[in-house]
């Protein structure tokens, strides 16, 4: 192969990675709004304490099992909304929870902060090295394995402790899957925005409640 078609050919990559980077933050940011959006009018119906379980089996059947068929069509972006507004649906009861505690809008505004820290800076290291992550793939799933048959377990030990350590290793994980999946479309793992625009909400919704409960429990 000759020297133009190989440079031809790198160019429409970069440009294809940028493409799916810029549509990817574009749906992001707006999606996150969507559910802040939602997250409100949750907390001002006073949805009782299980609606976060509901929204959560209800994003997850969505995943699961809508999301791949809608992925490659303009119906996934409507996917996508759903997915994220039932999660911020989810998020009001435990955020009118932590309201009523003497400074817990101060504790929601550090949670909020403190994720998009470390989301920019995460976000920002992946992009200005280019580094590839993707061996991080497998030790990350097998983590969130154990965290989430260590959470099962716990249900029944009710071990405070336990709960603190799940909760920071959840954002630990949530943090290795922020590199992992910027790399993966940095170096064309993933060329689906829509895909690409769902793992990367879920890392931030998971790092957002669980740094939220860290801190929650620390002021206790």
């Amino acid at each position: 192969m000759n020297r133009p078609v190989e440079l031809a050919q790198s160019q429409t990559a970069v440009l294809e990675t940028n493409k799916v980077l810029k549509n990817t933050y574009a749906l992001l940011s707006v999606t996150l709004l969507f559910s802040a959006f939602t997250a409100f009018i949750s907390m001002n119906m006073n949805l009782p304490f299980y609606m976060p379980l509901v929204a959560s089996f209800g994003a997850m059947g969505l995943i699961w099992f809508v999301l791949p068929k809608t992925a490659n069509s303009a119906a996934g972006i409507g996917v996508v909304f759903a997915i994220t507004g039932l999660l911020g649906l989810g998020l009001g009861p435990m955020l009118n929870h932590y309201m009523h505690m003497s400074n817990g809008s101060q504790l929601i505004m550090t949670a909020l902060g403190g994720t998009g820290i470390i989301f920019l800076a995460l976000s920002g290291y992946a992009l200005t090295t280019r580094r590839d992550f993707s061996f991080m793939g497998g030790m990350l799933v097998v983590g969130m394995v154990l965290v989430l048959i260590t959470a099962l377990a716990n249900i029944f030990m009710e071990i405070p402790a336990l709960s603190l350590a799940l909760s920071a290793a959840i954002i630990l994980i949530m943090s290795g899957f922020i590199l992992y999946d910027t790399s993966r479309i940095i170096n064309g793992g993933e060329r689906n925005y829509i895909m690409a625009t769902v793992g990367l909400y879920l890392s931030l919704y998971n790092i957002f409640v669980n740094l939220l409960s860290l801190l929650g429990a620390l002021d206790d």
